[in-house]
Parts: structure tokens; sequence; C-alpha cells
């Protein structure tokens, strides 16, 4: 009945030009463990900007107004074609995918003409919208990090989301987390930071698509790469 929001194996041939991710790091970085450690100690005091502020406030508006159901994050959500598939899978949540790029989120190319109601797509950094909600106390069902920016050098380990100093308001926020990329370093990084944090037994594992649901996804399986995802289930932190 939904078919028609999925890619085609016709629309993955026309993708499938995806270089796989190179990197001299060969496990899992020596110095997560320390890092997740400082980040879990230490507040992060970076001011919340005015725009993610004002963007917080109109989108929790809109949450509200259409009946506050169960919240979905879709994180890095780019042209918001994941965000439109996870709104359909899940018709009695609320789902939101924020994405820093405007250019990114009004573009829009392969939405079909009918869609469901369920969802906005909107401009902000992450970093804040996190904060913001845990501040506010609204803690999501669902979080979808779906293929963000690998940072494969062995310097940049702060720079992907689990060696953030956000990374402890992601995990705090709980719900069902779920983590996917085409390089399994990124994820089986993921899962041990997450399992750091919580507790909780999180292992990566190899994952294949029934549908893919982001353009990311399509190029990458379209390519004949390999696909990686961990989920945690995890409470809240209030």
């Amino acid at each position: 009945m939904q078919a028609f929001l999925f890619f085609t194996l016709h629309d993955r041939a026309m993708h499938a030009n995806s270089s796989p991710i190179v990197s001299s790091q060969t496990g899992i970085h020596e110095q997560l463990p320390t890092l997740v450690a400082r980040h879990a100690t230490h507040t992060f005091q970076k001011p919340v900007a005015s725009y993610n502020q004002r963007s917080f406030d109109q989108n929790i508006g809109i949450w509200k107004k259409a009946g506050s159901k169960p919240l979905i994050l879709d994180t890095g959500c780019g042209v918001g074609l994941s965000t439109l598939h996870l709104a359909t899978q899940f018709p009695d949540h609320f789902v939101i995918g924020i994405d820093q790029s405007e250019d990114r989120i009004t573009r829009n190319t392969q939405w079909p003409q009918a869609v469901p109601e369920n969802f906005i797509c909107v401009r902000a950094d992450l970093v804040d919208y996190w904060r913001l909600m845990l501040a506010h106390g609204i803690f999501p069902a669902r979080q979808y990090l779906l293929y963000p920016n690998p940072w494969p050098k062995i310097g940049h380990l702060s720079r992907r989301w689990h060696g953030h100093p956000v990374f402890p308001t992601i995990v705090a926020l709980g719900g069902l987390i779920e983590c996917r990329s085409n390089w399994a370093l990124y994820v089986e990084e993921f899962a041990a930071a997450v399992t750091q944090l919580s507790g909780q037994d999180v292992q990566a594992e190899r994952y294949i698509p029934t549908h893919t649901i982001t353009p990311f996804e399509a190029k990458y399986l379209a390519s004949g790469h390999a696909l990686w995802r961990c989920m945690a289930t995890l409470p809240p932190k209030i």
C-alpha cells in the first residue's frame, strides 16, 4: 500500500556510485572510554542559540496542538525522506525531522503528492535541540541517527556523535535509540558508548533493510556497501 514511498531498483541503480569509507583506524578508538567518561561528568556549557530556541518553541507548540503524541526524533534528517517514512510507519506518533541545513530540508524532491500530517521537518542545530528537549523534560519514544557523518580520521573522534559532549544528553533522553551507518566502526563505537553510559549491553549488527528510507541508505546499498546498526531501549533520566 505504501510502496510508492520507497526507492525502486532503478532508483538504486542510478545512485550506485558511492565509495566505501577508508580509514587508518582499525578498531574502537582507544580514547573513546575516557572521552565518554569525561563528557558524562562535565556539564556542556555552550549557550543555546536564539534561533534554535525559537525553532524548538515553535516545533513543540505544533506537536502539542497535534495531541502530544509519542514523539520520534529523526536527527540529521537531510531532505526529510526518512522523516516521511517514519511518519508513515508510525502513524500514532509525531515525528520531528531536524537538520542544520535549510537547503536540504526545503529540497524535498522525492516526496509523493500526498503526505501524512504527523511530521514536520525543521532547521536547527542538533546539539541545542537535544539539550532543549532534556531541559524541558520532553522525552522521545524513539530517536534515529541515520547515517551521520562518519568523520573517519583517527583525530576526528570528538566530531562523531558518541565522542561529542552532547552524547550523554542523547542517552539521557532515552527511548529506542537506533544508529545506522555504512562504517562498522562507527556503529561499534556508538554501541560501546551507549553501553558505557547505560550499563546495557548494546551490540552492532549487520543490517539489510527491507525498504530503504533515506537517500544515503539507498545509495550505499546499491553501491554494495555493508550496512550496520545498533539499537537500545533506554529509560529517560528524569
